[in-house]
């Protein structure tokens, strides 16, 4: 193939009704939930429902500032229903970019063409993070539309690093899902490898969040890496971002190699 990119621009090419698919759940996420803020959130009826729940179990679920704006946005949509809508997509992005074009085919055909394996697994990890940038920033693009009207008094740029965090977050289940499946050619075991990552970051956060001794569970927690700064409040956390983007580049690094080297069941 003598074109520039052609396994990332093929990869948009066939994705671009699931990814408007996805568009239109955040949309609809968020327009189901911003807009409740000022009946629910802002009058103080939420604060007391919260306070006559158990506290650990707001803490498990994040509830503690739900009663602000921030703490709405973010327990209703960056931390919950916008988290796990990104990691599924992220999660099925990433299997069937190499473990799911081997078990199809398509990867041995595409290698036939003159794709170097390195390349595909670059290219394929270039398209995964466009798309979810694409997700993140039309999400971030929405709540600054709903911010005024749904009364949350977020900061833009507060907005623009809450959907970065949650980019970051997700792209790092597509790398685990990438990576096990160039090691592996399995679609399924990509598939729970990304799954698997996101809930067990979810998990730990929400352990370290019960007690001071359990705390330092955050620390091995991507979700806490994402979120436990609260990005809505305080701005962008850019140790966090870093450990996400690191990791996933290694993760990328991994398939890419491991790709090289493995033989390729048609």
């Amino acid at each position: 193939m003598a074109s520039i990119l052609p396994v990332f621009r093929r990869a948009l090419a066939d994705s671009w009704r699931s990814l408007l698919g996805w568009t239109v759940g955040v949309a609809g996420a968020l327009a189901l939930y911003l807009p409740l803020y000022p009946s629910i959130g802002g009058n103080g009826q939420m604060q007391q429902i919260i306070e006559s729940m158990p506290p650990e179990l707001t803490k498990t679920l994040g509830f503690e500032d739900i009663a602000t704006g921030a703490g709405y946005a973010q327990s209703t949509f960056f931390g919950l229903i916008g988290f796990l809508l990104l990691t599924i997509a992220a999660t099925a992005w990433g299997s069937t970019a190499i473990a799911g074009a081997e078990e199809s085919g398509r990867l041995e055909l595409a290698l036939a063409h003159g794709v170097s394996r390195v390349q595909y697994a670059l290219e394929s990890a270039l398209a995964i993070f466009v798309r979810l940038l694409w997700l993140g920033g039309f999400a971030a693009a929405l709540v600054l539309l709903l911010n005024e009207p749904s009364q949350l008094g977020l900061e833009p740029a507060h907005i623009v690093a809450a959907s970065a965090s949650l980019v970051g977050a997700t792209l790092l289940s597509a790398g685990f899902a990438l990576a096990v499946g160039a090691l592996t050619g399995r679609a399924t075991l990509a598939t729970g490898a990304g799954a698997a990552v996101a809930v067990a970051g979810y998990v730990l956060n929400a352990l370290g969040n019960q007690s001071d001794d359990l705390e330092p569970l955050r620390s091995v927690s991507p979700y806490a890496w994402a979120f436990h700064v609260r990005p809505l409040v305080e701005g962008a956390d850019w140790a966090g971002l870093g450990l996400l983007g690191g990791l996933a580049a290694v993760l990328i690094a991994v398939a890419a190699l491991a790709l090289r080297r493995r033989d390729i069941v048609g």
